[in-house]
């Protein structure tokens, strides 16, 4: 398996990459799914960082998401679609691993790079599975896909009469 960071997939598809970080930046919240400890999923908003090549995920100390990603690092974020039902730019979600960073001086370093004093919070960096795109293209819906095993796979679906093209 390759490696799975953000700065990876960047490199790998900077086009899609491009896109999908312009997307999450449009609004400051999102959506991030976590796992509870009985196996269903929890729904949560989230402000998310791009930083040094990785994307970060920084919470409130105890928070309920935050203690799920403990327990099982596997999540997916999903970027806010809006005001309104119009997505021109279309949606985006990530789906990985959150790695808990626990040194203290790296998350006293980070809190300051954010301008922000230090304080107890959860930081997470995100080890990357797949990330998605979903735009109108015409009369096409156009799907991105990318994982770091598999690449980039572009994905165009016209009317129901029409195969799933590949492209």
């Amino acid at each position: 398996m390759t490696t799975n960071h953000w700065e990876h997939f960047a490199h790998a598809a900077p086009e899609f990459a491009e896109a999908v970080r312009a997307r999450f930046g449009q609004y400051p919240h999102h959506v991030l799914a976590t796992l509870r400890k009985d196996g269903s999923p929890r729904l949560t908003g989230l402000n998310l960082t791009f930083r040094g090549g990785e994307l970060w995920l920084g919470m409130m100390p105890g928070s309920r998401k935050a203690l799920d990603l403990r327990r099982d690092p596997r999540f997916a974020l999903y970027g806010n679609p809006g005001p309104d039902d119009t997505m021109p730019d279309g949606d985006v979600r990530i789906s990985g691993r959150a790695v808990e960073i626990v040194d203290p001086p790296e998350l006293h370093r980070f809190a300051e790079e954010s301008g922000e004093t230090p304080r107890p919070f959860h930081l997470f960096r995100a080890e990357l599975t797949e990330v998605v795109g979903v735009a109108v293209d015409g009369d096409d819906l156009v799907v991105r896909a990318w994982t770091p095993d598999g690449g980039l796979r572009t994905l165009r679906r016209g009317n129901d009469d029409e195969p799933v093209r590949e492209e």
